[in-house]
């Protein structure tokens, strides 16, 4: 095992132009969405915490990178096909840099598509202090997200170090076992405080035992025995957000699709959660103007792509519930 990469200073690269060396930049912040178990939600997590994040701070640019080949993210924030020109992950590591990569996506979301060829990155990142040094040269002043593969591979290692918190899916006994692998590698790297269990696809319908004694709370007792910290927050199974996922070429935001569910309040909450926990839960003229305004009758969905689109707008119908 690598020895600990030391913390990383508090000034990083601001998106946009150089300022002068004497000015300090605002310091990028980095959440980790990883679990070494697939099937547990955690691209979802990761895709629409990105979405509703940039709906309740509208003046916080959202990054989101996805380290494994299964190009989810680029299907549901490309905007256009890609094209010879455009960079990706891979083009990241090798200019050390996101800024030149990273691309508008739909609802405002920033997003590094992905490479080709993941195995071949898998050697730059020997070095798990790589990432970081990645976010600190960066021109980014907001939020960077990195969904990560289902393992704790060597890009894995990379997102867990430069995390300013990592949140870990869990859906079942099996993928708690897989999540103290995880906590274990963040120990390691003196990095355990910022793990948070998160329980998804949770319900309260499902027994394990004749008592009636519930598979979250059963859940809930075992990780706080073990010591981890959880999110307040759990995320509850729901046919329409798989559908969301599924029903289609382009995985749809749960903010947009699924009002009305108990995901779409659950996920708020979460995203609510995650802004406090990282120091960026300011006041959000989107979020009050949101809780202030009137409900409405849904239109129907218009594509970022589309002629006249107002991505800000968009989000906003989402947080309101139309």
């Amino acid at each position: 095992m690598s020895e600990s990469v030391p913390p990383q200073p508090d000034v990083r690269p601001a998106h946009g132009p150089p300022e002068e060396a004497s000015a300090p930049r605002p310091r990028a912040r980095v959440l980790t969405v990883s679990s070494n178990k697939g099937g547990v939600g955690k691209t979802t997590v990761a895709s629409n915490l990105a979405v509703y994040v940039r709906a309740l701070r509208e003046d916080l640019p959202v990054l989101v990178v996805g380290l494994d080949d299964q190009g989810t993210l680029d299907r549901m924030f490309a905007l256009r096909p890609p094209t010879p020109a455009d960079g990706n992950l891979k083009h990241v590591f090798a200019e050390r840099s996101f800024d030149r990569v990273a691309q508008l996506g739909e609802y405002g979301v920033h997003f590094v598509p992905s490479p080709p060829d993941l195995p071949s990155l898998k050697a730059r990142a020997e070095d798990p202090g790589v990432l970081s040094r990645i976010v600190a040269r960066s021109h980014w002043n907001g939020l960077v997200i990195f969904d990560t593969k289902s393992d704790l591979e060597a890009l894995t290692h990379n997102a867990l170090v430069a995390a300013d918190l990592v949140l870990i899916p869990v859906a079942d006994w099996a993928s708690l076992e897989e999540a103290a692998k995880t906590m274990a590698l963040l120990t390691r790297e003196k990095r355990a405080s910022r793990g948070r269990i998160l329980l998804t696809l949770a319900d309260a319908r499902t027994r394990i035992d004749e008592q009636g004694h519930d598979l979250r709370g059963r859940l809930e007792q075992e990780i706080d025995r073990r010591g981890y910290r959880r999110c307040t927050t759990f995320l509850s199974r729901s046919p329409r957000v798989e559908a969301l996922n599924s029903g289609t070429g382009r995985p749809l935001s749960i903010l947009h699709h699924a009002q009305g569910t108990n995901v779409h309040r659950q996920m708020r909450a979460l995203a609510d959660e995650v802004l406090l926990e990282l120091g960026l839960a300011d006041a959000s003229p989107a979020r009050e103007e949101a809780r202030r305004a009137p409900r409405r009758a849904a239109p129907g969905r218009t594509s970022a792509a589309g002629e006249g689109f107002d991505w800000k707008q968009t989000l906003l119908k989402g947080l309101r519930g139309w």
